[in-house]
């Protein structure tokens, strides 16, 4: 363990609107596109449930009861991108999406790696819009990654390096995706595998576990009163095998709204399970800090890079 300032951790727009099926551009190189063609699966029509926006200097910053989940796509710049492709996953407590922070500007950033960007605009955990509200983020974050290998050839990507990003409860969601990703949660109509090659998981919650968890997740994806079956069920350090995708992980020592226990963890159980994994833990940043702010954390996206291009996803 080193301590030079960082304490790193090496055990080593405007609203768019669209029909189905219809793919409309944002600008010179992103597309919007409704991720599911079909019925979304597990659907409960709420006719007073309605997407809201919450805007600042002309951009949306957060957005909350989705109903309609999109996939906002920026592909990296002709003759800078190198294949890869990464499915990004925003925070909010499975309550609201922080859209900008932690989807636009994090394009922004993978797509200088020339890595292709795509934002997941995800259903957030509601019994009025669906059937089973523990599942309905999970079934978007499946259905996104086979999205993107489907249409890999088109976009000129390598299906074989598709990744994902979470933060904070798209964090979680990114390692459910990450150990979940076999569970038959709603019908596919092919084999498409849904796995992710990598992950990415930034101040990540891990745990339902009472003990570590943010209650607010826990209480917004499981409910009040979650059955210990259903809190085991989404505590993913326990769903780690030798098959998870490799992962790098983030988390700030004085994060007061989720422990470093979640991302310790995980990482231990990466490590059992002998799959490759960084972990960096960063004296000062707090929580929700997006791409870094002006201390320790702002060093985050370069120990990214490094490591995704010591697992060759940059080549």
């Amino acid at each position: 363990m080193k301590i030079n300032k960082i304490l790193k951790m090496s055990i080593y727009i405007l609203p768019v609107f669209f029909s189905i099926g219809i793919i409309l551009p944002i600008h010179a190189q992103d597309k919007i596109i409704p991720l599911w063609t079909d019925a979304i699966p597990g659907a409960i029509k709420a006719a007073d449930y309605q997407e809201k926006e919450i805007y600042k200097e002309g951009k949306v910053q957060s957005i909350s009861k989705v109903v309609t989940p999109t996939l906002s796509v920026f592909l990296a710049a002709e003759g800078n991108s190198n294949g890869s492709s990464v499915l990004i996953l925003p925070g909010g407590g499975y309550s609201h999406l922080s859209i900008d922070k932690e989807g636009t500007k994090v394009a922004h950033w993978l797509n200088s790696l020339g890595i292709t960007a795509i934002v997941l605009k995800y259903r957030l955990p509601s019994d009025q819009i669906m059937k089973d509200k523990t599942i309905g983020p999970l079934q978007d974050a499946q259905e996104a990654i086979r999205y993107i290998r489907r249409n890999a050839e088109k976009w000129n990507l390598n299906k074989d390096k598709i990744g994902v990003i979470g933060f904070s409860a798209g964090g979680h969601l990114a390692a459910t995706l990450s150990t979940h990703y076999n569970d038959t949660i709603y019908l596919v109509s092919d084999s498409v595998s849904a796995k992710p090659d990598f992950s990415i998981l930034i101040y990540p919650v891990i745990s339902m576990n009472n003990e570590i968890t943010h209650k607010g997740s826990q209480n917004t994806l499981l409910g009040v009163s979650p059955s210990v079956s259903l809190i085991d069920k989404f505590s993913n350090e326990q769903h780690v095998n030798s098959e998870t995708p490799p992962t790098f992980i983030i988390h700030a020592t004085d994060d007061l709204v989720v422990r470093i226990e979640n991302s310790i963890n995980y990482h231990i159980a990466l490590k059992k399970n002998k799959v490759p994994t960084e972990l960096h833990l960063y004296e000062k940043g707090g929580h929700g800090f997006g791409l870094g702010v002006k201390d320790t954390s702002q060093y985050w996206t370069k120990d990214c890079e490094n490591w995704l291009r010591i697992q060759l996803f940059l080549n």
